[in-house]
């Protein structure tokens, strides 16, 4: 199993990459690495970070602005080669079909929950390791 696994947090708001991070914790399911976390609150910040490498999942604010988390991951899942995995945060459950549309691979709602962010987070970087091994 990797050591660690580095997860991107983009928002334009301070407190929701806490949010973030507080809520999915150090380690959010036993059979995954522990995360480190990389925060990025502008569009050119993520872009040059995942050129970079080295990101296993990205976690985006739909609510971000000016570039909202929906189109950022659209235009780096068209942009980035082999993109890691998104998981989205989106203002109210009726926007799961604009979480789609982004093709994001998992969406949770804000203000979020720690064990659905947890788990969903989990997930995806179970999905991004078993893909890399």
């Amino acid at each position: 199993m990797q050591s660690t696994a580095t997860v991107l947090v983009y928002s334009d708001d301070a407190n929701t990459r806490a949010q973030v991070r507080m809520a999915a914790g150090r380690r959010p399911a036993a059979d995954v690495p522990p995360v480190e976390y990389v925060e990025c609150a502008t569009l050119p910040a993520v872009l040059e970070r995942l050129d970079r490498g080295g990101i296993d999942v990205c976690v985006l604010d739909g609510e971000a602005v000016p570039a909202g988390g929906m189109g950022v991951c659209r235009q780096i899942k068209d942009e980035i080669f082999e993109c890691p995995p998104v998981l989205l945060l989106i203002g109210r459950p009726q926007d799961a079909w604009l979480a789609t549309w982004s093709r994001a691979d998992a969406a949770v709602t804000l203000p979020v929950d720690p064990v659905e962010l947890a788990d969903a987070l989990a997930g995806l970087v179970r999905s991004r390791l078993s893909v890399e091994a």
